[in-house]
């Protein structure tokens, strides 16, 4: 499992989760750490051996984790606010990445090589958050403007624009995608993909800062309350959850995903947690029905960190970068042959 994590510094950091004996021993290994944007780092993803950056100096940097290497940037148009990966789930590698900044606009890359292929204009004021629906064809997003948006990225085009009435932090889709979920303040609304219909909505009672689905109708969320809840989208329960999993809040969560080998059935109980302090710690969610659960593994990098993301998919593929200037290209994430 790789970790990456930015921050407010500037710095960009890359861990390796290492079982040390009989899975029951884990240690974060270091893979890289250094000042890579010019401002501060507001977004990451991770699939396979590919990872991206974005922060507020206007650029999205490339990673290669087999390397632990950056290898080339993408000059976006703003500031960039949110970062999402396309992987067909037969692939160990990503297709394409989906940036959304603060002008409003979503840009689409082709990921291998990292080429630019179109920009869309889907709020009228900074975009939030963005997410890609499992089969690729389509993406949601949310804004300042209190609107949820959505993108065909067949066509490369919007299509289909809300008023919510509140604005949304956050968005993101169930593991399997019928359902997606809407973070606004300390309340998680839930709602079927088909025809967005609210299912049940979520009581943090604190503010929500990150959030991310688990399997089996699990939804993780961290926040204000510097705890990690495990919520049933089914009955709207908390499932099971870490108290006190940090010292300040929590402001990224990773669980460990179905992987190239197939194992993940015996390690989805792995999760791990980034705070603002700068400490990561990786969970064994088995032990939640312990008054304190212990960390598998924990490092401190010293540093304010911003967000989190993580990836379990084992890949040696190199990401390439190619001409990052080419616009207006026929997307072809998602789409038929």
């Amino acid at each position: 499992m790789s970790l990456i994590a930015g921050s407010y510094e500037r710095f960009i950091w890359g861990f390796k989760l290492r079982s040390l004996k009989n899975d029951q021993n884990y240690e974060l290994t270091p893979l890289f750490s250094f000042p890579s944007h010019l401002s501060p780092i507001k977004c990451t993803a991770v699939a396979g051996s590919a990872a991206v950056s974005g922060g507020a100096d206007d650029t999205i940097k490339i990673y290669d984790l087999s390397t632990c290497s950056e290898i080339g940037s993408l000059h976006h148009s703003a500031t960039v606010t949110s970062l999402s990966f396309f992987t067909p789930s037969s692939f160990s590698f990503p297709r394409n990445l989906i940036a959304a900044s603060e002008d409003g606009s979503v840009s689409i890359y082709d990921a291998d090589p990292f080429v630019h292929l179109k920009s869309v204009k889907v709020h009228r004021k900074a975009v939030n958050s963005i997410c890609i629906h499992p089969s690729g064809r389509l993406a949601l997003t949310v804004g300042r403007d209190e609107c949820m948006a959505m993108v065909n990225l067949v066509r490369g085009r919007r299509s289909f624009y809300c008023r919510l009435g509140k604005e949304a932090f956050l968005v993101n889709f169930s593991d399997g995608g019928e359902k997606f979920f809407m973070v606004m303040d300390d309340k998680v609304s839930v709602h079927e993909s088909e025809d967005a219909k609210t299912i049940l909505e979520l009581d943090s009672k604190k503010r929500v800062l990150c959030a991310t689905s688990g399997m089996h109708g699990i939804l993780f969320t961290g926040g204000e309350d510097r705890s990690i809840k495990a919520w049933d989208i089914t009955s709207g329960k908390i499932a099971y959850s870490i108290e006190d999993a940090h010292s300040t809040r929590v402001k990224g969560i990773v669980v460990l995903h179905k992987n190239s080998d197939g194992d993940a059935e015996d390690h989805q109980h792995i999760v791990a947690s980034a705070s603002s302090d700068g400490v990561i710690r990786v969970w064994d969610v088995r032990m939640t029905n312990k008054d304190k659960p212990n960390p598998l593994a924990e490092v401190n990098t010293k540093s304010r960190l911003t967000c989190l993301a993580g990836s379990s998919i084992k890949s040696m593929k190199r990401p390439q970068v190619g001409n990052t200037t080419t616009n207006g290209q026929q997307l072809d994430a998602g789409e038929e042959s």
